[in-house]
């Protein structure tokens, strides 16, 4: 029998002679608490069965119908536990009550054996109380741990039925009912934390501290890991965490296995005997995650246009600014939600962007205009002097804000497109110097 079996079967046993010392001696008092203390230690005597039987299911290995083993069996146990506690706790609350209404009559005769017994069932709580806990903590056994924090209500509980069989016996008998309140109120909040705790591990709630302490862990690696997902559970004591990396395309299989092995040590330094699953992925260029992040962008309504898309890398991955251009006449509040949308809809195309500033500008109203024959010497002698030839195409536009200079530059194919900018935009400062009322200049280029 393993040592979680023999435990939870010596609880069985203990909470079995507490039952009936206690509801012997509180009869035979007419103890309304020690009864209580009594139906309490009921409660711990089906907690310990079910943790009996839980322990020997949840330690099963996996099998074909349950690839994650049976640990989630000590969470429902525990949760049965739980209710069962509050129905009892409810049932002895309502019987006090009656009692300090003078509905129901029965007197308490607290004898010098009486606390005799008590004492000896303070003893056994004590020892059952400690032996749990240390046993759940070596194992970390959820059904065990929910054994000991009964133990411990149980021993509270007891102490408080001795509390109030010292105020009766002093001449004051309502204390026996008011300890038996107390008890039925540990009892219901001790309830309340276990069913809180075993519903967070059976609705798969991410343990925060341990998904920072995987994160803070994975972030220390260096060589460095992309992380694109961190996904953790626990069951029965166990942390199962299943975990996405980016590794270079270029990377041969045996460095991406590497990689894994890397992530897979560091979280299990951290949270001893979990369970990791690592999964690699080719991570992306700059230049696809940019086209995702743009496409993503673009799908949101009322976003027209986006400039100064910037993709900068931080430890904790990638983070994304740009502009973006909505109707000038759409109220603040509007055109935030817009953006909250955008922000939205690039971390579902492009998870390995951690985070997204967006910068709200109007979108400009359409210019009338016509073409006007600007003397176009002025124009492209600024252009010879910085290209050495003339411009492919000229035109002049005469709109409300001024007059708009459209000039296309015929370049070499071959030419690099950051080269083919910095020719442009030399060539718009030459224009604006020479025409120093112009609107704007707009520089084309092209093979």
């Amino acid at each position: 029998m393993s040592p979680l079996r023999r435990t939870a079967l010596a609880s069985v046993v203990a909470a079995a002679v507490l039952i009936a010392i206690k509801l012997v001696t509180g009869l035979a008092a007419g103890s309304l608490g020690l009864v209580a203390d009594a139906a309490h230690s009921g409660t711990d005597l089906v907690a310990a069965l079910l943790t009996f039987f839980a322990v020997g299911l949840a330690t099963k290995p996996a099998d074909a119908g349950h690839l994650y083993g049976h640990g989630k069996a000590e969470h429902l146990a525990a949760l049965a536990e739980a209710g069962f506690l509050v129905v009892v706790s409810i049932g002895v609350a309502a019987l006090a009550v009656a009692r300090l209404a003078g509905w129901v009559e029965l007197d308490v005769e607290p004898a010098w054996w009486v606390f005799a017994v008590l004492l000896l069932v303070v003893a056994i709580d004590l020892s059952r109380l400690v032996v749990s806990y240390r046993t759940a903590r070596q194992h970390s056994s959820a059904a065990l741990f929910s054994n000991a924090v009964h133990f411990g209500s149980d021993l509270l509980s007891t102490l408080a039925v001795i509390g109030g069989l010292v105020a009766a016996r002093a001449g004051f008998p309502e204390g026996d009912s008011i300890a038996a309140l107390f008890v039925a109120v540990l009892v219901v909040t001790a309830a309340a934390r276990l069913i809180r705790r075993n519903v967070d591990v059976l609705m798969d709630r991410a343990p925060s501290d341990a998904v920072a302490a995987a994160h803070d862990a994975i972030a220390r690696l260096d060589p460095p890991v992309a992380v694109r997902r961190l996904r953790l559970r626990q069951a029965g004591g166990r942390t199962f965490a299943d975990v996405v990396i980016g590794v270079s395309p270029d990377a041969a299989v045996g460095q991406g296995h590497a990689a894994a092995d890397r992530v897979e040590d560091a979280v299990q330094r951290v949270l001893p005997g979990s369970d990791v699953v690592v999964h690699v992925e080719p991570a992306a260029t700059e230049a696809e995650i940019r086209e995702r992040v743009q496409a993503a962008a673009m799908t949101v309504s009322h976003v027209r246009e986006l400039h100064n898309l910037t993709l900068i890398d931080t430890d904790d991955g990638t983070e994304v600014s740009l502009h973006l251009k909505l109707p000038g006449d759409l109220p603040l509040a509007h055109a935030h939600a817009i953006a909250e949308d955008v922000e939205g809809a690039i971390h579902r195309a492009a998870p390995e962007v951690r985070a997204v500033q967006t910068h709200l500008e109007p979108l400009a109203e359409r210019s009338p205009g016509r073409i006007v024959h600007h003397d176009p010497r002025e124009i492209e002698r600024a252009v010879i002097s910085v290209t050495g030839r003339r411009p492919r195409e000229l035109r002049t536009l005469d709109t409300d804000d001024g007059l708009v200079v459209l000039v296309t530059l015929a370049l070499e194919g071959g030419v690099l497109l950051a080269d083919a900018h910095a020719e442009a935009t030399a060539v718009s400062e030459r224009i604006r110097a020479e025409l120093p009322g112009v609107a704007d200049v707009v520089v084309h280029t092209e093979p």
